[in-house]
């Protein structure tokens, strides 16, 4: 079904099984670097039960499996990909787990669509048609069939699951982005993991920078890194004024103003943190470009504050 955005999707995915399971408990597993809209819906009418990821952001699979076959446990959610570092998440290895153990996972691919084959062994699935290229003002909600899911809102007239109408133009609109992406999907994670490759490089090259995420199993076009002694919008600002658009902070809590949750619970730096997201369309020579600017960038920013010497 479609929502009226990614956000709602996922609302609708955890509120509606937690509805049609509420005999079973109220407790959703899930790793600690899920969604902030996954967070959210899981506080707001459940008891989350937040697994650990290692440095590299990938969940714990001994304590996930341990967790899902637990008392109470009415929901298990793993992202297909954190959409802030891009580390990849054992999906495959999770379902086996909450299969076992007689509980619906749901998978959010909202950082995945789109950029990476996912993983079928899902009982819910939530997109995100943006992530693709696709226009704003939907979002995607799978439910696979005698997957127990109730709808969690009043009745509305003409409509059984979410309320509301959907846009046509923007449904079919997203169908056919996603078509042409997936049919050149291959030849675009090539390419975009190659350049990815090169911001890499350079921002480990940078004094006292950390390149954050998994290095190999990864989504082909995210790059986050951190540095040491400045603020990751101070170093946003002063790219921006370079020609060059980027993050900083969790791309889905940076409006809190609060540290990064993913960055926090992979035990990494949650300052002077920077995330790149590598368009379809993207340019060679603009990364070129990026490359040899980042290090004058954040060498700059040091200036500023007096720390170039610490």
């Amino acid at each position: 079904m479609f929502t009226g955005s990614h956000t709602e999707a996922v609302h609708a995915a955890v509120l509606g099984t937690l509805h049609a399971r509420r005999r079973v408990g109220r407790r959703v597993v899930m790793s600690a670097v899920e969604h902030s809209a996954v967070l959210h819906a899981a506080e707001f009418s459940g008891e989350p039960v937040l697994i650990p990821v290692d440095r590299l952001g990938r969940v714990e699979l001994p304590a996930f499996g341990e967790a899902v076959s637990g008392e109470g446990v009415a929901l298990a959610c793993l992202q297909a990909a954190n959409g802030e570092v891009g580390t990849l998440q054992p999906v495959g290895a999770a379902a086996e787990a909450t299969k076992k153990a007689g509980v619906p996972l749901l998978v959010d691919a909202a950082a995945a669509a789109g950029h990476t084959s996912i993983d079928p062994n899902w009982d819910l699935l939530t997109a995100d048609p943006r992530s693709w290229g696709a226009p704003d003002g939907l979002g995607v909600l799978a439910i696979r069939a005698n997957t127990r899911w109730l709808s969690p809102y009043p009745a509305d007239e003409g409509t059984e699951k979410v309320p509301g109408s959907v846009s046509v133009p923007s449904a079919l609109a997203a169908a056919v982005v996603l078509r042409a992406v997936t049919a050149q999907r291959a030849e675009l994670s090539r390419v975009r993991r190659e350049l990815t490759d090169r911001i890499r490089a350079a921002a480990a090259a940078v004094p006292d920078t950390e390149v954050v995420g998994d290095p190999d199993e990864r989504l082909p076009h995210l790059v986050t890194f951190s540095s040491l002694y400045v603020d990751g919008e101070a170093i946003v600002n002063d790219l921006d004024r370079r020609g060059f658009a980027v993050g900083s902070g969790s791309a889905c809590t940076a409006s809190t103003l609060e540290p990064s949750h993913v960055l926090a619970a992979m035990g990494v730096l949650t300052h002077g943190n920077v995330r790149v997201g590598l368009p379809v369309d993207v340019r060679p020579e603009a990364v070129e470009r990026f490359c040899a600017a980042l290090p004058e960038a954040v060498a700059q920013v040091r200036s500023l504050l007096g720390a170039e010497d610490l």
